[in-house]
């Protein structure tokens, strides 16, 4: 990777990911996760704080960058439960089949080259009856919106590691597998619209 993804681009996603908006989302959806729970893309661990430790039994995070797993490091020291890092990309999920209760996943989804894949991984770790949580943000209902989504997305990508604030969520889920039970949106608040939009709930 080049030196803007390793050493600048962890910081710009980080800040971008710690809005207050933007943990409003995941304290919404996170403290429900139970069990053995996979997080894809754990980033800088900012998900670790919003977890209820008496429901986990341990955690794995799928993060592979080093910039990112490097700035989670503090966090991950003083996570009160057990956390492995899994260095692989969500194409790769290097875990058995049916083997966790809840996936974990949280403005992630976006910057997945290779979703479908990623997602069709995550189904096919997931225990049947367990549950895949998720906040993602992604394609606007509002046509203007969505026009200049599409028109800011090739660019948006080169800044933003890959992001795509044009994808359709729930299509995608529904893609990879799961049958969504709860779904819920909004553009959140204090953020740009083009990249606003978000989706969350959970699927099985």
């Amino acid at each position: 990777m080049s030196f803007y993804d390793e050493k600048i681009l962890p910081h710009v996603i980080h800040l971008a990911c710690e809005t207050k908006p933007v943990l409003k989302q995941r304290e919404k959806v996170v403290p429900q996760a139970e069990g053995r729970i996979l997080e894809v893309g754990m980033g800088s661990g900012i998900n670790i704080a919003y977890y209820n430790p008496d429901k986990v039994e341990k955690v794995w995070g799928l993060e592979p960058s080093h910039g990112m797993r490097d700035k989670a490091a503090e966090r991950v020291a003083a996570a009160p439960f057990d956390l492995e890092w899994l260095d692989l990309p969500g194409e790769e999920i290097p875990l058995d089949d049916n083997s966790m209760d809840t996936v974990v996943l949280t403005y992630t989804l976006c910057t997945i080259p290779g979703w479908l894949a990623a997602v069709q991984q995550m189904k096919r770790v997931l225990k049947p009856g367990g549950k895949l949580l998720f906040s993602e943000h992604g394609e606007a209902p509002d046509e203007n919106v969505r026009k200049w989504q599409n028109r800011i997305n090739p660019y948006w990508g080169k800044i933003a590691g890959g992001c795509h604030i044009n994808r359709n969520i729930p299509k995608l889920l529904k893609e990879g597998g799961f049958d969504i039970k709860q779904l819920d949106t909004m553009y959140v608040p204090s953020t740009p619209k083009i990249a606003g939009f978000t989706y969350w709930g959970y699927a099985e």
